[in-house]
């Protein structure tokens, strides 16, 4: 990430190439705007362009402009930014399309592209196929629609790679001050991650909004997480459609445990940046990092004159990770002093209407539910329509608990239109957070809670080659053997014969097992329990050609499943799940990325279901945790050591006791 995009983002000088409608509005919306810089429009005919004297060639232009739009066809663009690279423009936004977007309908766009990327050069490009940029906080808009941004003075920055998304979000009417709302198109040449890098360098970002389609290389979104964290400025993303890179491996349970999303989810995880799924959580989350920044947990409390708003909001709750301590006995008796003994004191509290409309007094309460072991204070107050000035009081008292106390304290309007604009915005300049729905400010808030420092340990990338043998069942295990996994005493024989032999050489009882089956359960190809002298019948009513014995592990607490499978998109997917029959019926995994720390593993497993049971459950011993975490090691060291080759790997189950854990089916495809 070594590209200057500072001149192109934050220009003295704009040139407008074209002279259609799209780029008189980039012109118009510039001086909307108030942009103080010098507007160069560019076209070889025209001798005014609302109302600026127009420059025929690129040529004839005073100086290299600081951006251009370039509002012309596809094959003239390239020949544009071939001149403008030349001349050292500080960069171009591509507005054409008919590039490797349009591949379905015109087999020239990739070739296009690549004539695109070489005329520009070292110079940045936005796009093709993109709106452009609007820079609120020095009015310069490259930019040929409509949109709701007004100038600011610090705000959030949003990137997407969607620009009718990013038109709808510069119309948002919640309060938040937009600083940057840049489209990324094609990225051709320029990537989210570049851009959002750069962004971040302006000192009046307060954070980044990120609209990911797909993370393109991860090696630049580790670099951007590791800057973003260094300088404090948090990043979160919206969740879209998921890849389906990480299907490409069928054989296994786990690329169907895993999903095609489980991959960008443990990517964003890794990266410390939360992802939401609906927009009006991505800006209500913007909203309270803007004003507070990460939240260092999850405890919250809640005020408010409604019984029934205190339980929604203690049942919306439910399931979201976020708390309602207890109140503590310093604020109950600052609570009871402020609000006398006909209040049940509780979180959330439901302090009646005996104070409201007394700023003062309102205040005293609500100050009492803030403390060093609250990380936001949530008073809910709907606005009212006809007249929201009688609810004055609220947003005085609100702003009055902020200054005196310090604390992080917000205003949350169960439904959307209950908290008007100009409201919001009042409340903001006063240090509140206004929350403009219940259900998006509880999204929001477990979001700031999840900023977290990203990874040090690059993720481990995988290589390319097909992966189209599938090793037998001792063959994987052998090979993580090696590595350090530990698996049963066992034999592979071919016939009734060699079976008996094996047998006699290791302790009953046996696990017989089919060989050359990837679900050898659903062929009834796997018998457990059997004895010595039985083992030749049932290796011929397997019928297999290859059987394979195994001495059977007794003392079973926990059957796990660790897979692997890699995702071209995001690295190797480690998922961690409830093993045996049952696996795919239970569907209790989490996944990581390749390589996890003991840390990472241990937390994963802490998150499934069945962690009661490895922590010992209802007085039954609890499974040796330091056992299984070394057994999930080999295995990402086995990764590790293939990753050129390998496809995916799983371990189904693992059997875990409270001395032991040990791997008793395997399964390994690679190249």
């Amino acid at each position: 990430m070594n590209k200057d995009l500072t001149r192109l983002l934050r220009p003295k000088t704009i040139a407008v190439i074209g002279g259609g409608a799209w780029c008189q509005q980039v012109i118009l919306q510039s001086e909307r705007m108030g942009y103080a810089g010098q507007i160069w429009p560019v076209h070889p005919k025209a001798t005014e362009i609302a109302g600026h004297s127009v420059y025929g060639h690129l040529e004839d232009l005073p100086e290299a402009p600081d951006a251009v739009f370039i509002g012309i066809n596809r094959h003239a663009t390239i020949e544009a930014v071939h001149i403008l690279s030349s001349m050292g423009a500080g960069g171009a936004v591509c507005f054409a399309s008919g590039f490797s977007e349009a591949l379905a309908e015109d087999d020239t766009g990739a070739d296009l592209q690549d004539q695109l990327i070489a005329a520009a050069g070292d110079m940045p490009i936005l796009g093709p196929n993109c709106y452009g940029f609007i820079n609120a906080l020095d009015g310069a808009l490259l930019w040929p629609d409509q949109h709701g941004a007004t100038p600011v003075e610090k705000g959030v920055a949003i990137l997407t790679q969607s620009s009718n998304i990013s038109i709808n979000l510069t119309m948002q009417r919640r309060g938040l001050p937009i600083a940057y709302m840049v489209t990324c198109g094609n990225m051709a040449q320029t990537s989210q991650a570049e851009i959002a890098s750069a962004l971040i360098d302006d000192p009046r970002v307060t954070a980044v909004g990120l609209h990911i389609e797909g993370f393109k290389d991860i090696r630049e979104w580790e670099a951007l997480a590791a800057k973003a964290h260094s300088k404090g400025i948090p990043l979160v993303a919206l969740k879209v459609g998921a890849s389906e890179q990480a299907q490409a491996a069928t054989v296994s349970h786990t690329a169907s445990l895993a999903g095609s999303d489980a991959g960008a989810q443990a990517l964003s995880e890794r990266l410390g940046i939360p992802r939401l799924s609906a927009l009006p959580d991505f800006l209500e989350t913007l909203k309270l990092l803007h004003c507070y920044g990460p939240l260092p947990g999850c405890n919250i409390a809640s005020i408010s004159c409604s019984g029934g708003e205190a339980s929604l909001i203690a049942d919306m709750a439910v399931g979201t990770g976020l708390t309602f301590p207890r109140l503590t006995d310093d604020k109950k008796a600052h609570l009871r002093d402020a609000l006398g003994p006909m209040v049940a004191l509780n979180n959330p509290l439901d302090y009646h209407t005996y104070i409201w409309r007394d700023e003062d007094a309102m205040a005293k309460a609500w100050s009492g539910m803030t403390g060093d072991d609250i990380n936001l204070t949530f008073s809910i107050v709907d606005y009212p329509t006809t007249d929201a000035t009688d609810w004055t009081c609220a947003s005085r008292a609100a702003m009055k608990v902020r200054a005196e106390t310090g604390a992080r304290f917000a205003i949350a309007a169960t439904l959307p239109e209950l908290l008007p604009e100009d409201v919001a915005q009042e409340l903001m300049a006063g240090g509140v957070v206004p929350f403009m729905g219940l259900r998006e400010a509880l999204a929001a808030t477990r979001a700031a809670a999840q900023v977290t420092a990203p990874s040090t340990h690059p993720v481990w990338l995988p290589g390319t080659a097909e992966a189209n043998r599938t090793l037998t069942e001792g063959e994987s295990k052998q090979a993580l053997a090696d590595c350090g996994l530990r698996i049963p005493q066992n034999r592979t024989v071919r016939g009734p014969e060699e079976a008996q032999a094996a047998a006699e050489e290791m302790d009953a009882p046996f696990a017989v097992k089919g060989v050359g089956l990837a679900h050898k359960s659903e062929h009834s190809a796997v018998r457990l329990g059997v004895q010595a002298e039985d083992v030749a019948d049932v290796a011929a009513d397997i019928g297999t050609d290859e059987i394979l014995i195994e001495e059977m592990i007794t003392g079973t607490v926990a059957e796990l499943l660790v897979g692997v499978v890699r995702d071209p998109a995001h690295g190797f997917v480690l998922t961690l799940g409830a093993g045996g029959v049952l696996t795919e019926v239970l569907r209790d995994t989490a996944s990581l990325l390749v390589p996890s720390t003991p840390d990472d593993i241990r937390a994963a497993l802490g998150k499934l279901k069945i962690a009661p049971l490895l922590a010992g459950y209802r007085g039954q011993p609890a499974t040796d945790m330091d056992a299984i975490i070394t057994a999930i090691e080999a295995v990402q060291a086995y990764v590790m050591q293939n990753a050129d080759t390998l496809g995916e790997v799983e371990i189904n189950p693992l059997l875990c006791t409270p001395d032991k854990a040990v791997a008793v089916d395997a399964l390994i495809r690679k190249a």
